[in-house]
This record gives C-alpha cells, sequence and structure tokens, in this order.
C-alpha cells in the first residue's frame, strides 16, 4: 500500500443557479491576458448541450483519455508514441477556435465617434484575433439555460446514448447546470500524453500542472485530455489550464472558484489514495464497475494502517487530521452521494458530483400530491424531470441503479428534515429505506444544506485554521507576525494604503503589494510620506498623508 494525498472537490448540483460568478472570477484571476481569451479554466454548461469545447465528450471524434486493450492493458485513446511522433508537427485530433469560440469585444468607439445622423450607432463585434468584424455564432456559453434547443441539444454526445423516449421527453424540455474545471485525475491521459514531460502531477498533493519552462506547444496533451481542460496559448506557444489556486491552496485558502460561489456549492479537502491500485481499478474490464472500483482506491484516513502507511510515507499529522474532517472523503465514501464525471475515459477524475434532484418536488406537489412525503418522492424518482438515464450517462457510465441509490438518499433527506423542522418527530423508517441511520442522515444533512466555511474548505495548511479569517476578519489576523501582512493598526494597512479600517491582505499578494506600494513610483514610504497610494485607496476615510500638515 503506497499512501498518498489528493486535494479534490465536489459540487452539489442541486444548489447550482448558473450565475457564472465562478467563471468570471476565475476568468479575472487565471485568464485575462492576452493568448488566453477564449480560455475558461472554470466555466458552467447547461445539461444537455453541446458544452465547451463543441462536443468535447464524443471520444470516437476526439479520441481523449484511455481505453483498455483485448489483454486488459490499459493504452491512450489517441495512440502511443510511436502514433503521437507519427504527427507531432501536425494534431489533427483538437479541437478547432471555431468549436471552443472566436473570442470578440465590440466597437465602443464607433459609439463614441459615430457622427449625427439618422439612425443610431452600434457596437459591433470585433474578433479579439484578428481584429477584424466578424459574426458571433458561437460562445464557451451558447447552451446556456437551452437556448436554441432544437437546433444545438441534437449533436450533444451524451443525449446520443440514451434512449429516444428521453429525447422526445426533451420537448417538455429539462435542463441543469454542470459546473466544470480540471479533474485533476488520478491516472491523468494529459500527463501521459505530453510528449515533452511538461504536465505534472504534484507528488504532496496531486494537483496536476504544467512546466512551462518545459512546454514545447506540441498540444498533445490538448487531445489526451478527454474533458477538453487543457487549452494551447496561442501568443506564448505554450500550454495552460486549471492550477486548483495552488497559491491559495496553498495557504489554506479555497479555489477563487469556491470562494466565489454565489450557491456555496462547492466543497474541497484532502482524500488518501492507494497509488499501487490505481492501474487496477483504471483497468476494470467493465465500465460499469469503475465507480467502485475507484471508491476502492481511496482510503479510510482513521484506519491505523493506512495512518501507518501515510506516516512512512511522510504525510504529516496535519494533513491525515485534514484527510479525517475531509467534506470530500465524507460526501465520496462514506455518504455515497457524490459521483465522478465519465468514469469511462478511466482518467479516474478528483473533482465529483452531487446529482441534482430538483425539480422533483415541484413536480409531485403540481398533481395536488404532498411533495415531500417520503412515498411520493420515491415514486416519483422513476419519472424524474431530468432523466435518471441521461445522469447515469454523465456520472456513471450509464449505471443507472448508482444514480437511482444516490437520489433516493437526497429524496429521504428531504422528507426526513423536514419532520424535524416543522417540529414533529423524525421517522426513523426513513433513513433506513437507503441504509443510513439517523445520525448520518441528520449529518448528510448539515454538510450538503448548511454546512459552514470551515467544513466546506478543509484545506491542510499552515494557515489553515485561519483561512477565512484572511478574507473577512475585522479584530484579528492569524498573519500578524514580524514580515507578515497582517492588520496592523486601524489608520493603516501594510503599505500605507488604507483609510482608517483593518484591511485584510492575502498571503499570496503580500510580497506583490510591498513591491509595488513602496517603490518610488507610488505608494507611502519612509522617504515619501507624504505620497498616498490612491489606486489602493477603497474611498473611504481619509488616509494619513493624503493632507500634508494636517490639513482637511
Amino acid at each position: 500500500m503506497k499512501v498518498m494525498a489528493q486535494m479534490a472537490m465536489v459540487m452539489n448540483l442541486d444548489k447550482c443557479i448558473g450565475c457564472h460568478t465562478c467563471s468570471v472570477t476565475c476568468k479575472q484571476a487565471w485568464t485575462n491576458r492576452s493568448g488566453t481569451e477564449y480560455v475558461w479554466f472554470n466555466n458552467v454548461e447547461t445539461r444537455p448541450g453541446q458544452g465547451y469545447p463543441r462536443t468535447y465528450e464524443d471520444q470516437e471524434r476526439w479520441r481523449g483519455g484511455w481505453v483498455r486493450d483485448s489483454r486488459g492493458r490499459l493504452r491512450l485513446k489517441d495512440g502511443g508514441r510511436l502514433r503521437k511522433l507519427s504527427r507531432i508537427f501536425s494534431n489533427p485530433k483538437m479541437p478547432a477556435i471555431q468549436d471552443y469560440y472566436e473570442p470578440w469585444t465590440y466597437d465602443y468607439e464607433n459609439l463614441t465617434n459615430a457622427p449625427l445622423g439618422e439612425h443610431m450607432p452600434v457596437a459591433a463585434p470585433r474578433s479579439l484575433i484578428t481584429g477584424e468584424p466578424m459574426k458571433v455564432e458561437w460562445s464557451a456559453n451558447w447552451d446556456d439555460d437551452l437556448g436554441g434547443s432544437t437546433e444545438i441539444l441534437a449533436d450533444d454526445p451524451v443525449l446520443k446514448k440514451v434512449s429516444e423516449q428521453v429525447r422526445l421527453e426533451l420537448e417538455q424540455t429539462f435542463m441543469f447546470y454542470l459546473p466544470r474545471i480540471c479533474e485533476h485525475c488520478l491516472n491523468p491521459a494529459c500527463v501521459a500524453s505530453c510528449p515533452s514531460g511538461a504536465m505534472y502531477k504534484r507528488v504532496e498533493d496531486g494537483i496536476v500542472l504544467v512546466d512551462q519552462d518545459k512546454c514545447r506547444g506540441w498540444r498533445m496533451c490538448v487531445s489526451g485530455c478527454p474533458y477538453k481542460k487543457v487549452y494551447f496559448n496561442h501568443k506564448t506557444g505554450k500550454a495552460e489550464k486549471c492550477t486548483f489556486c495552488y497559491p491559495r491552496v496553498e495557504v489554506g485558502l479555497p479555489t477563487v472558484c469556491a470562494e466565489t460561489c454565489v450557491g456555496r456549492l462547492r466543497y474541497i479537502g484532502l482524500v488518501l489514495y492507494d497509488a499501487d491500485r490505481v492501474l487496477e481499478a483504471a483497468s476494470v474490464e467493465d465500465d460499469k464497475d469503475l465507480y467502485e472500483a475507484q471508491l476502492e482506491t481511496i482510503l479510510d484516513p482513521r484506519d491505523p494502517r493506512v495512518i501507518a502507511a501515510a506516516h512512512a510515507a511522510g504525510i504529516s499529522d496535519h494533513w491525515i487530521e485534514a484527510a479525517q474532517r475531509s467534506p470530500i472523503h465524507t460526501l465520496i465514501k462514506e455518504f455515497r452521494v457524490a459521483l465522478p464525471l465519465h468514469p469511462e475515459y478511466r482518467t479516474m477524475p478528483m473533482v465529483w458530483y452531487v446529482p441534482p434532484l430538483s425539480p422533483v418536488v415541484d413536480a409531485v406537489s403540481r398533481d395536488g400530491h404532498d411533495g415531500e412525503d417520503v412515498g411520493n418522492l420515491f415514486g416519483a424518482l422513476e419519472s424524474l424531470r431530468i432523466p435518471v438515464e441521461y445522469l447515469a450517462e454523465l456520472f456513471t457510465a450509464g449505471d443507472t441503479e448508482i444514480v437511482g441509490g444516490v437520489l433516493r438518499k437526497l429524496a429521504a433527506m428531504r422528507s426526513y428534515m423536514r419532520d424535524i423542522n416543522l417540529g414533529r418527530a423524525p421517522q426513523e423508517h426513513i433513513p433506513a429505506a437507503v441504509g443510513m441511520t439517523e445520525e448520518q442522515m441528520y449529518e448528510m444533512y448539515r454538510l450538503l444544506a448548511i454546512a459552514k466555511y470551515e467544513e466546506r474548505y478543509v484545506i491542510p495548511s499552515a494557515y489553515a485554521a485561519e483561512a477565512h479569517g484572511l478574507e473577512e476578519t475585522v479584530t484579528e489576523c492569524a498573519l500578524d507576525f514580524e514580515g507578515g501582512p497582517g492588520l496592523y493598526d486601524q489608520g493603516s494597512g501594510p503599505f500605507g494604503e488604507a483609510s482608517g479600517t483593518p484591511v485584510p491582505v492575502a498571503v499570496e499578494t503580500f510580497h506583490a503589494l510591498r513591491q509595488r506600494q513602496t517603490s518610488e513610483a507610488m505608494g507611502a514610504n519612509e522617504s515619501r510620506p507624504s505620497r498616498v497610494n490612491l489606486l489602493n485607496w477603497d474611498g473611504k476615510g481619509a488616509p494619513e498623508g493624503m493632507f500634508p500638515g494636517g490639513g482637511r
């Protein structure tokens, strides 16, 4: 047994409202520079839909991920070394810009400079790549809320796998939102596809990254990733991808997408897994057995044998304790309500999803029945507006029994908790009907419905206990040590830009702020105390030094 640690994420799809805040904040933090105009490390797709890039799930076309050969061995679906070498300078199995979308801006100058005339001027779209006028025909969010469904959804690769009845029911319209980031897989096909060795999986936390110095721009990683979450920067000639916000995670902060999520649907934590069993689990014969095989690789962090093996592997007690408190392990392994995205790709993804149950309650209530009665809920699962068959093609390689079991647990939780919330005696037979105890069901409710910040994000680092405080603390700061950002006094931030209230500073920006704000070019400092950095002033109060000589 070789114990390794893996940072992972779970998303509760019942809570996603499709606001795209996660996408926008990720875009601003990581991909707002030249060459990444079309890149979205995080995107939110409306399902059913073609996704982003277009039809990325069609592996017969894009040939991403792994396949099991006749001898039971795993091989890359896109071919091995010799095949990659034969087309290293021309890789046809890769989405073109039309499959992503040609990024654009608007010609606002035309609005401001247009001469007075009879007609209102317009800000016509212009390509961010060529600068030429263009017609907008596709984007990363084209499927949003089933816009143009009859024209677009017929090409949904998942919808093509399900029954004709489900396709006919599409006329009644069903939809849900699916946020996506890099899966940071245990068996990443992108890493195995990279000829230059630039793609690698970090030993300490399993995050998959790209070494920009080693990357030679062959783009085999783009075709190898079945989720198409590796992108090519045409300005730098390098591959780029979601980094799981590792500078934030290293200091105990959650990823930007999780921190800013309006629905609070994301959970981040650590899991321990047996690296010696990954290949065996990814090589099982039947695709429908991949989910259970992957579960078997995830270890119990409270098992004394696992703890001893973790110590032998150099994993600290602090990390082991974080794995024991991890919401990821609880949702995946204990409650078994989180499922991997497309396990049939055999990459063993580590971003998991709690499938959506809504709007089953409304559907039952419309017929005049009690929408939260357990009997009605269980019966309604067979006729969900979101077909179980479609969810199974996304999360369990088509096994509807597993998805049905998860949905029954979620329905039982709703019915059981309603009695408690209404002050009635809880019905113990409801948890028993889905193989859970009353305590487990209440704990699952707490985690999925009302979990606090520190319960959703259990991130092992020196600053884990103070991570939330870095963002919202008012009276104290755990980083108030010599050389640290701290909060300092009430009248000033660490570098003189405050206005009289405490200013929390995220630790990953501390050194950059210090260099920028104490330079001669801007910012207050000892040599020029009268200078005030208005760029970082929050507009409230009057920072010391704004009015030299004490004038107001």
